[in-house]
């Protein structure tokens, strides 16, 4: 299993409305402001400069494509929590987002990220809920577990399955150490294709 794989930005979207469809299943990244996706999807690439970072929270404000070797999309999404705009503002991204998430007949996961170094943040918990009332197929992921230590990590990866009940995968977009595992769960669990590229 490749420890890497082609990624190429297509476009930013506002609105549902806005999104082209591209005739690949897509993984939606969800989660806190600041929270890694954006180095997620640099990791699972190798490029640090294809989803731009930053360490400013809010920076994410539409929805922004990516193909994955012409196998699947990736969509970043405006993080939650904090961002330095209007309440207006906020409320738009809220509505345009949920629009995206149920209406988007495309997505088939939706990724959420946790930050390793905390408790899960009371947001975390009122996404989950709205993403299991609205019964969406959701995974999580561990980010930034490189600057925890080992016992934390344990007692935190204990604390996600236990309160959002499911596989947990890790990432650090430090050495991209879990790349070859994310991969492998995307192509075997969320594709169910082979990676024969």
């Amino acid at each position: 299993m490749k420890k890497s794989l082609d990624g190429k930005f297509l476009i930013s979207a506002a609105k549902l409305s806005q999104c082209p469809d591209y005739g690949l299943p897509e993984i939606a990244l969800i989660g806190r402001s600041n929270v890694g996706k954006s180095s997620f999807i640099n990791g699972l690439a190798n490029n640090k400069k294809l989803a731009k970072t930053s360490n400013t929270p809010g920076k994410t404000r539409l929805i922004n494509f990516f193909n994955f070797s012409n196998k699947f999309i990736i969509t970043d999404l405006p993080g939650y929590g904090y961002a330095r705009v209007s309440q207006g503002m906020k409320d738009d991204w809220q509505k345009n987002l949920e629009q995206y998430l149920l209406k988007r007949e495309q997505i088939v996961k939706l990724v959420q990220f946790v930050d390793a170094r905390h408790e899960i943040q009371k947001n975390d918990y009122q996404m989950r809920e709205w993403i299991n009332h609205h019964g969406l197929n959701t995974v999580t992921v561990l980010s930034k577990v490189d600057l925890v230590k080992q016992n934390d990590l344990n007692k935190r990866i204990q604390e996600v399955k236990k309160n959002f009940g499911e596989e947990v995968l890790l990432f650090t977009a430090k050495n991209n150490r879990y790349n070859e595992e994310v991969i492998k769960y995307i192509f075997d669990n969320i594709l169910c294709l082979d990676d024969e590229n």
